[in-house]
């Protein structure tokens, strides 16, 4: 009974991380609720995955990366190196490469996203098309997480649950070796075949890569106007939900203010439908001058253009443009919102924002200054870096390595370091309190403690043994390497509908026992799985490959032509390499 509610629990997990019905946090608790209620696992096993030191370092880990974000050091960095090769094909590989070893010590969405700015403008210099860069760039943060413990959450959780299953957890680089193979194997892979098997999306106009010139139009406001007088985002023209991007007035243009009142002959730039431009047309005392408009007329000396990347830990993930303020709080108009699966550029005040997401705004040259250090996001192609706490960006870098040192050496436990450099990150005034609760990846904290707790309730109901016996009665005979070559697939396979630490937690405690029956080594099983996990490419569901899908302009297919032959070769290599590292014997 209990072996059957745990496999089938189990599934539906697995079908619900799959359509993202709900939040995988949410759905990570209500399993943890119904196996203590079932009596499968004790209110302590329950909550025994979030207490453990594994989480304390992840948790870490965020905090000293926003820091050395918020700082300025990362950016500044990661710009500085990128600026290095001027050649387009050595470009390619060094941008990999520095991607890579940074990755190797943060987290890879971290990585991507404060690269992928200077990487678009470096390709615009180039003459180089960001669709040739912007997957390996993805591809090379993924692959850099396989060389060290904290290269990715995956290893973290790894290393944490072999712990709890009595084996040694893994040293900071025992795994160094392989994942500066995979890496390399990796930038290969791209510098042979780039050119052919990568899209050549060429960097064209705003208009043109955002869809939207059909919905901008001209208004001539007339002196019989009911629009006279109104406050202009508060006018009759607002309530229907059309957008004023843009007054001219007696020839001068400006973007209207939340004061901003409507004035006789004011021609107002504005977004809209179809349907809204009829509707403006029927409207008395409105005069529309264009249909549509060109570029030129939405981007001039005065008032420019520019794209935002939404990025890791920003406050207006989960929250609309009108519940962020957006307009009010940084002077930008959105034109429409880029993001994996298509533009929106109709209606988007009321839409959710997600990492990933890449906004076309308007503004003054002043106003996209000033944001260019925000924190919520980047400006896609900017090299310019304000390094306004240089002092305390290089301080956290030092206890950064300090800790890594002394987790390394023995000095200090792993958990322990890396709490320690948090706490003195924080009083260093590197990063602020209130701003460390908001760049902390709780969900994925919770995903990780609660499938620790589900791998706790297979073993505790027999399903892992349960499951471990048929795979031996199937592969068995055929020797450890086609059993333990059987999972791999299975975590690779698992990536796709959930994350990576979640796929290896759940395919871990069974990959155990069924080593143990094999009489071979777990750990080699263990860490074979864990990698698995982290050299799955096939399908761009990964944070960091969300993060270049808009801006390089990406379909699906785009990642599975370059991924999938590039995961054959990792998956030989994994099956090569990890017996000659970790016997199995």
């Amino acid at each position: 009974m209990e072996i059957a509610l745990v496999i089938g629990l189990l599934v539906l997990v697995i079908i619900l991380f799959a359509t993202e019905k709900f939040s995988v946090d949410i759905v990570t608790i209500g399993m943890l609720v119904i196996l203590a209620l079932f009596g499968i696992i004790s209110p302590q096993e329950a909550f025994e995955g979030f207490s453990s030191d594994f989480i304390i370092i992840l948790a870490s880990i965020f905090i000293i990366s926003g820091a050395l974000s918020e700082t300025g050091l990362l950016d500044k960095v990661g710009s500085q190196m990128i600026k290095v090769v001027k050649s387009k094909t050595l470009f390619v590989g060094y941008t990999m490469f520095v991607t890579g070893a940074l990755s190797a010590f943060m987290n890879n969405t971290t990585v991507t996203a404060l690269v992928t700015g200077p990487v678009i403008g470096m390709c615009r210099k180039l003459d180089l098309s960001p669709s040739k860069v912007l997957i390996p760039v993805a591809f090379a943060s993924i692959l850099g997480g396989t060389c060290t413990l904290i290269g990715t959450s995956t290893n973290v959780a790894v290393s944490g649950y072999i712990a709890q299953a009595g084996m040694e957890p893994l040293s900071f680089f025992e795994i160094l070796g392989i994942g500066l193979i995979f890496l390399f194997t990796g930038i290969v892979f791209i510098l042979i075949f780039y050119k052919k098997l990568l899209p050549d999306h060429k960097d064209g106009g705003y208009n043109e890569r955002y869809e939207i010139a059909q919905y901008l139009s001209e208004i001539l406001v007339s002196e019989k106007s009911a629009l006279v007088g109104q406050v202009a985002f508060a006018s009759d023209i607002a309530k229907m939900q059309i957008r004023i991007l843009k007054i001219i007035r007696n020839k001068e243009e400006f973007i209207p203010r939340p004061s901003t009142r409507i004035q006789a002959k004011d021609i107002m730039l504005v977004e809209c439908s179809v349907e809204d431009l009829i509707r403006i047309k029927e409207k008395p005392g409105l005069d529309v001058l264009a249909d549509t408009i060109g570029e030129k007329q939405v981007e001039n000396e005065k008032v420019m253009m520019a794209e935002l990347l939404i990025t890791p830990g920003s406050r207006l993930i989960n929250h609309t443009l009108k519940e962020s303020r957006f307009r009010q709080n940084y002077d930008l108009v959105v034109l429409a919102v880029q993001r994996f699966g298509g533009t929106v550029s109709q209606k988007i005040g009321g839409l959710k924002l997600r990492i990933g997401d890449t906004l076309l705004v308007q503004g003054t040259q002043e106003d996209i200054d000033n944001n260019r250090n925000s924190n919520e996001f980047s400006v896609v192609g900017d090299f310019r870096v304000t390094m306004f706490k240089e002092k305390k960006g290089i301080f956290a870098a030092v206890i950064f390595l300090i800790a890594i040192l002394a987790g390394t050496l023995g000095w200090a436990p792993l958990s322990i370091a890396f709490m320690a450099a948090a706490l003195l990150t924080v009083l260093s005034g590197a990063i602020n309190v209130e701003r460390v609760y908001q760049i902390i990846n709780w969900k994925l904290l919770i995903l990780i403690g609660g499938m620790t707790a589900f791998g706790t309730a297979m073993e505790n109901s027999g399903a892992s043994q349960f499951l471990a016996e048929n795979i031996m009665k199937l592969l068995g005979d055929m020797g450890p390497m086609y059993v333990l070559g059987g999972f791999v697939l299975l975590v690779i396979l698992l990536t796709q509908p959930m994350s990576n630490a979640a796929a290896a937690l759940v395919v871990l405690p069974v990959a155990i026992d069924t080593a143990a029956l094999l009489e071979t080594d777990p750990r080699t099983f263990a860490i074979a799985i864990m990698l698995g996990a982290s050299v799955s490419l096939i399908a761009p569901f990964e944070p960091s490959c969300i993060l270049v899908f808009g801006p390089g302009k990406y379909k699906f297919s785009d990642f599975l032509k370059v991924g999938l032959p590039l995961t054959l070769i990792l998956f030989i290599f994994l099956m090569l390499l990890v017996p000659i590292f970790w016997p199995l014997q």
